[in-house]
């Protein structure tokens, strides 16, 4: 299988690694050949199994995206996933209003961003017109709904509580099913 992805200039060194060492590790733990053009920030991927291959492109992409590759390589574990929400959608064409809704969602010193990956124990990087969320499937879901709340402008409290709600709920659904 073959997939072929763009990623910023800037984050090719990060995907690479010192000494290409990151690319190697994963290579490695996905049985891939990934191949970089520095120039442009395409990347190729190429292996055996789509499954892997589709998982090096989500890694790879989340390097991309801003992501620490020991944070991108948490998608190989089983249930890990990620999500990709776009701030245009919610800003339009907009630079002001982009630039609101980045600030917003990452708060006054990252306190907002670091609220949610705590309530939702996800990884969120805000980079350029994306907002990325890495954890397990469930997590990255209450993580999303509580980014979009956010970006529909309603208050950072409304999507906190939102969140809690949702916790509270499946964790009596867990009780009760037991």
């Amino acid at each position: 299988m073959f997939e072929e992805i763009k990623i910023p200039r800037e984050r090719i060194a990060v995907l690479i690694g010192e000494k290409g060492e990151t690319k190697r590790k994963i290579q490695k733990l996905t049985s891939t050949i990934i191949r970089v053009s520095s120039e442009e920030g395409d990347v190729s991927i190429e292996g055996e199994d789509s499954l892997n291959t589709m998982i090096t492109r989500n890694i790879v992409k989340c390097i991309g995206r801003g992501f620490n590759p020991d944070i991108a390589l948490l998608l190989l574990r089983e249930g890990f996933t990620m999500e990709i929400i776009n701030i245009q959608d919610f800003a339009g064409k907009s630079k002001n209003s982009e630039e609101r809704l980045r600030s917003r969602v990452i708060g006054s010193n990252g306190k907002a961003k670091q609220t949610l990956e705590n309530m939702t124990n996800t990884n969120i990087s805000v980079y350029g017109k994306t907002i990325t969320i890495i954890g397990l499937q469930e997590d990255v879901y209450f993580a999303k709904r509580g980014v979009e709340i956010i970006l529909n402008g309603a208050p950072h409290s409304h999507a906190y509580r939102w969140i809690e709600k949702q916790k509270e709920s499946e964790l009596e659904y867990k009780e009760n099913a037991v």
